[in-house]
C-alpha cells in the first residue's frame, strides 16, 4: 500500500496537497512551478513530498522562498513578459524553491516506512509536489517521533508543525559533535539547559559540568553544587568549595600571571622562574620517593611545589653581589627582577586570588590532586552526574584564568585515562561569550581560550564535550563555533549574531535561519546531526526552573511595599560575597 495516497495521474491537480510541477533541480534545492490557485498552499517552514521514481519512496523537502511572478503584456509587440528573479527560467505560473532534507523508504526488511536523511536519488523534472498536512503530516510526524524515541532519546519538546508530536535528539550525537545553544535574552535558554539537565539526571552515570556565571542553576536538587571561594571563605575546606591550587596552573599560566611580556627583561624573569619552580617540583618528588615520576615529569606536571621559596630564591638573584677581582659587584641578575617581585607579592596579597594563592595547607600535598579529580569528574557513590560550578561572585578580571584551569584539567584527566576506564564528561559554558571570546584578550584571557579551542577540535576523542551557550554568538570564538555541529538556535534579532549563525549552516538550511527573529519564547530553531529533521521545536519548560527570569519592571515599580537593604548591598560589596542575610 502506498505511504502517501496523493493522485498521481490526470487528476493530479485536483488533489488538494498539490503545490506543482518540477522545474530545476540542484544538488539539495528543487524549484517548483506552481500556479495561483496553489501557491496559497506553501508557506516558508512547511514540508512537501515529491515521489522517487515509480517506487514508494518519497522525497522530503521544506519550503524556504515563494516568488510570485508578474505578467504583463507589452505595449507595443502584445508579447507577454515575466518579472521577478527566477534564474532567468521561463515561468508558467510562480516558484517556490524547496530545500531537500531526507526520504521516506522501505526499511531493509521491506516491509514498513522509515525517514532517512540520506538522498538516494533527486526528482524527475516535471515531476507533481504535494504539500504534506492533515493526516498525511502526522503519518511523517509519527515516523520522525518512532525513529527519534531510541534508547539514545533526549526528549526536547513538541514540532511546531505538528503540537502533538514529540521531538527527540540522539543523545549520542548530540554530545559526541559538539552544540551551540544560541539566543537573545530572555529567548528561553537558561530553561532549555535546565530541560537538558533534567533529561541527563535520570541517566545513572550522567556527567555533565555547568559552568554557572550567574548563579542561575544553584538551586537545582539534583545536582551537586560548588562554588569558587570569594576573599570571605578562605582557609574554610567545606565540600563545596572548589580551590584550584596555584601549582595546577601550567607553564604558560604562570608565566602568564607574574610575567610582564612588554619589560626588558621579561626574558631573563620567564627563564629564572621557570628553572627554580622545575627544580621545586623535583625536591618534592625526590622527598615523596616518586621516582617513576621524577623520571618523566615535566614543568607543565600538576606536582605540588612552594611559592615562597620560589620567591625567595628569585630575590636572592635580584639582590646577589659576587667577588670580583676589585671586591664586590653586582650579580649577573642583580636589579632585574624588581617589579617582577612586587607583581609577584601583589598578586599573593590579593584576596580576589585567595583561591589560587592561599589555598588550606592539605590543598598543598601530592594526593591532594587525587581528591581535586574525584571532586570535579565524580558521578557515583556520594557525588551526583550533574555539577554545577558557581562563579558568579568571582572578579571578572580573574574568571578566565579559573575557567581556563578547570577546563584543561578535566581534558587531560580523560587523556591520560586508560581507554577501557575512560567515562564521557560534557562542559556546558553559560555566557560563553566573556570567556572565549573571538577576539583574543591579554594573556590569562588567551590561555583560557587555548585551552577551550583544544577540547573543541581534540576533545571528542578522549569523551570531553563542549555545550557552548552564548547570547552573543557573533563575539564567540569562531573556531569553537566551527566545531559545533549541533545548533540550537532560539529568538536571535541582531544582524551580526543572525549572520555568524549563519555562517554555521550549510548553504541550503540559511533561509531557514531567517525566522530567528520571529521565534517565541521557549521555541528553538534545531540543526545538526541530533535531530532527524532541521526543525522548529518548541522547547519543554523544565520541572525546576533556573533563577533566570527577567525582573518585570512596571509589576515591581507598581508595589507599594518595599525595603532594599542598601547596607546589606555595601557590604556584600566589600567582602565580594553575594549573602542574603
Amino acid at each position: 500500500m502506498p505511504f502517501f495516497k496523493f493522485n498521481q495521474g490526470e487528476n493530479t491537480r485536483s488533489d488538494d496537497g498539490y503545490l506543482g510541477t518540477v522545474l530545476q533541480v540542484d544538488t539539495r534545492r528543487v524549484l517548483i512551478n506552481s500556479e495561483d490557485e496553489h501557491l496559497t498552499r506553501a508557506n516558508i517552514g512547511k514540508l512537501v513530498v515529491l515521489r522517487r521514481g515509480t517506487v514508494d519512496d518519497w522525497l522530503i523537502g521544506m519550503v524556504d522562498r515563494i516568488v510570485r511572478q508578474i505578467v504583463t503584456t507589452d505595449a507595443i509587440d502584445g508579447e507577454q513578459k515575466y518579472e521577478g528573479e527566477i534564474d532567468t527560467l521561463p515561468l508558467s505560473g510562480n516558484a517556490v524553491t524547496i530545500t531537500l532534507v531526507g526520504m521516506v523508504r522501505w526499511n531493509a526488511e521491506g516491509s514498513i516506512h522509515e525517514f532517512t536523511r540520506s538522498l538516494l536519488d533527486l526528482p524527475d523534472i516535471g515531476q507533481s509536489c504535494f504539500v504534506l498536512k492533515g493526516e498525511f503530516l502526522k503519518l511523517f510526524m509519527n515516523l520522525l517521533v518512532k525513529k527519534g524515541n531510541s534508547e539514545q532519546a533526549l526528549e526536547i519538546g513538541k514540532y511546531a508543525l505538528d503540537p502533538d508530536a514529540t521531538a527527540y535528539l540522539d543523545g549520542d550525537k548530540f554530545f559526541q559533535r559538539h552544540a551551540a545553544l544560541l539566543g537573545s535574552t530572555g529567548s528561553g535558554k537558561s530553561w532549555t539547559v535546565a530541560t537538558i539537565l533534567e533529561c541527563a539526571a535520570k541517566l545513572p552515570s550522567a556527567n555533565l559540568i555547568v559552568f554557572d556565571l550567574h548563579g542561575e542553576y544553584r538551586k537545582l536538587s539534583y545536582a551537586d553544587h560548588l562554588r569558587i571561594p570569594g576573599p570571605d571563605d578562605l582557609d574554610a575546606t567545606n565540600s563545596e568549595l572548589l580551590y584550584l591550587p596555584y601549582w595546577l596552573m601550567n607553564c604558560e599560566e604562570l608565566t602568564a600571571m607574574f610575567v610582564e611580556s612588554s619589560e626588558f627583561t621579561a626574558h631573563n624573569q620567564t627563564l629564572v622562574f621557570q628553572d627554580t619552580v622545575f627544580a621545586e617540583k623535583r625536591k618534592l618528588l625526590a622527598l615523596q620517593g616518586k621516582t617513576e615520576v621524577l623520571n618523566s615529569f615535566t614543568i607543565d606536571s600538576p606536582v605540588p611545589f612552594e611559592l615562597d621559596t620560589v620567591v625567595a630564591e628569585i630575590r636572592r638573584l635580584n639582590d646577589e653581589m659576587v667577588q670580583g677581582t676589585r671586591g664586590l659587584k653586582q650579580g649577573s641578575f642583580y636589579g632585574q627582577f624588581s617589579r617582577f617581585l612586587a607583581r609577584i607579592a601583589g598578586k599573593l596579597n590579593d584576596r580576589r586570588y585567595g583561591f589560587l594563592f592561599q589555598a588550606p595547607n592539605e590543598l598543598h600535598t601530592y594526593e591532594s590532586f587525587h581528591s581535586l579529580a574525584e571532586q570535579l569528574l565524580a558521578f557515583s557513590g556520594k557525588h551526583k552526574g550533574i555539577k554545577v560550578i558557581d562563579f558568579s561572585e568571582v572578579p571578572s578580571d580573574v574568571l578566565p584564568v579559573m575557567l581556563g584551569i578547570v577546563g584543561r584539567i578535566i581534558y587531560y584527566l580523560q587523556f591520560w585515562m586508560p581507554d577501557e576506564k575512560r567515562h564521557p564528561v560534557a562542559l556546558v559554558c553559560d555566557e560563553a561569550h566573556i570567556y572565549l571570546p573571538r577576539d583574543k584578550g591579554n594573556p590569562n584571557q588567551q590561555r583560557a581560550l587555548d585551552n577551550f579551542e583544544k577540547i573543541a577540535k581534540e576533545g571528542r576523542k578522549y569523551g570531553v564535550s563542549l555545550m557552548v551557550v552564548s547570547q552573543r554568538p557573533s563575539d564567540v570564538s569562531a573556531t569553537i563555533l566551527s566545531q559545533c555541529n549541533n545548533v540550537m538556535a532560539l529568538r536571535l534579532t541582531n544582524s551580526n549574531d543572525i549572520s555568524a549563525v549563519k555562517n554555521m549552516m550549510p548553504e541550503s538550511m540559511t533561509s531557514f535561519m531567517e525566522m530567528l527573529p520571529v521565534l517565541d519564547v521557549g521555541e528553538g530553531l534545531i540543526v545538526g546531526d541530533a535531530v532527524l529533521l532541521p526543525s522548529r521545536i518548541r522547547i519543554n519548560p523544565p520541572k525546576e526552573k533556573p533563577l533566570s527570569a527577567t525582573i518585570d519592571f512596571w509589576t515591581e515599580w507598581s508595589d507599594k511595599n518595599v525595603s532594599p537593604d542598601w547596607a546589606l548591598a555595601a557590604e556584600n560589596m566589600r567582602r565580594q560575597r553575594r549573602k542574603r542575610t
